[in-house]
């Protein structure tokens, strides 16, 4: 696994918090133990670096109250009782602070006793010690924002039959235990907002970080019609294809898959099949994009369809990886070379033996959570985050992958200058 850095954007820093002119709307406060220590190192470093450059420049900052400091982490004590049961206590004072509540509910790297096992956290529990913090800390911080990458049953989101709706109740209570903010990335479906409408819920896309590294890890893809294609491995993702298509100004395919249910030995059977919809792949490097990598199997078969129609190379970009069936597929599809390479980003927990695997890369976001964090902590627009076409185009023209001959004289380096 590569660990990627990468110059800041500053053709958007202002918009990102970091204009002197708009007012702090207290000390930043960081509660981040839900998520996996060496992204809430990142997160603290890049916050503390990008304010002490500013205050550099506008020495008057260092007289505002908190705000810089090389260290903007909350104590907590998330331990349990030996029956499993949950508790919390915040150590240090969240008066008057801008609060950030971090949590990854994806972390099963976090562990208890319970009746002398050890057992993994569950999602559920981490959603539940998120309401513990909340209840800790809504009588005296100034403003509570949650930050959850990963939407908690973010695949609840709409009825069938008798089902129960998790999504929308759990961002109902919420913003009932009195959150001001909460904001996740690439929803699996964004209008579960519809349960919240008068609260500020905010899904943000990973497709510019997303299409950063995969550029940047594989410098000889080749960004055009003729070289690399766009496919979402089923209708759900269909969106998020099309964005990076025409982002990337490249074709796009599309997986349908197709659900039989048939009667066997008097009980209901599902089969499913999966029909390729596009234009030729033939020669052509492949990127599949979708939101979530769950036992990587749909990856692995769209991949393995592609490979057979003389596809060159297959990338899989998702959100969030959960690799809840282990690596073993992967690893022997890549080993077989039906898959070149998975990227996912570094949001939630990935085990050791992923983060060492060769084929694997992570998508960096610690900056760009900094970025936010800052942005909300001034009230400042978050337009160019939801609509991030033109930073990607920005990226392509760095990168020499643009029709217009000036631009293809830029290097990497000059990405954000």
């Amino acid at each position: 696994m590569q660990n990627l850095t990468f110059p800041a954007d500053q053709s958007v820093k202002n918009l990102f918090g970091d204009d002197p002119a708009l007012e702090s709307k207290g000390p930043i406060a960081l509660i981040v133990h839900q998520i996996d220590p060496p992204l809430a190192e990142r997160i603290n470093h890049q916050l503390s670096a990008r304010r002490h450059a500013l205050a550099a420049l506008n020495p008057e900052l260092n007289h505002i109250p908190g705000y810089v400091r090389h260290d903007y982490r909350v104590k907590v004590d998330l331990t349990r009782f030996s029956s499993g049961e949950g508790k919390a206590r915040v150590i240090d004072s969240v008066r008057g602070h801008d609060l950030f509540i971090l949590t990854d509910v994806l972390n099963y790297g976090t562990s208890y006793n319970r009746y002398n096992d050890i057992v993994t956290m569950t999602p559920d529990e981490h959603f539940l010690d998120l309401t513990r913090l909340i209840l800790c800390s809504r009588d005296s911080a100034a403003r509570i924002h949650v930050i959850m990458p990963f939407l908690y049953e973010g695949r609840r989101f709409r009825k069938s039959d008798r089902e129960s709706l998790d999504c929308g109740a759990m961002l109902r209570s919420l913003f009932n235990l009195g959150i001001d903010n909460f904001i996740t990335f690439d929803a699996h479906d964004s209008r579960v907002a519809n349960a919240v409408p008068r609260s500020n819920f905010e899904s943000f896309p990973t497709s510019y970080q997303s299409i950063r590294t995969i550029l940047h890890t594989i410098p000889d893809l080749r960004v055009n019609r003729e070289s690399m294609m766009i496919v979402s491995p089923d209708e759900a993702n269909i969106s998020r294809g099309i964005f990076y298509a025409s982002a990337m100004k490249l074709p796009l395919g599309i997986f349908y898959l197709r659900r039989d249910f048939k009667y066997i030995d008097d009980k209901v059977a599902m089969t499913t099949s999966r029909t390729y919809l596009g234009d030729s792949v033939q020669g052509k490097d492949i990127i599949i994009v979708a939101d979530l990598l769950d036992s990587g199997n749909d990856f692995i078969d769209c991949a393995s369809a592609l490979k057979s129609k003389g596809a060159k190379r297959v990338f899989c970009t998702a959100s969030f990886a959960q690799f809840t069936e282990g690596i073993t597929r992967l690893r022997q599809a890549w080993e077989s070379g039906i898959i070149e390479r998975v990227f996912s980003t570094d949001m939630a927990y990935r085990p050791p033996e992923v983060l060492s695997s060769p084929w694997y890369t992570d998508i960096p976001m610690a900056d760009d959570l900094a970025l936010l964090i800052s942005a909300l902590n001034h009230d400042a627009s978050l337009s160019r985050l939801m609509a991030p076409a033109e930073r990607i185009s920005a990226l392509l023209q760095s990168l020499g992958h643009s029709d217009d001959p000036v631009n293809r004289q830029l290097s990497f380096s000059d990405l954000g200058k």
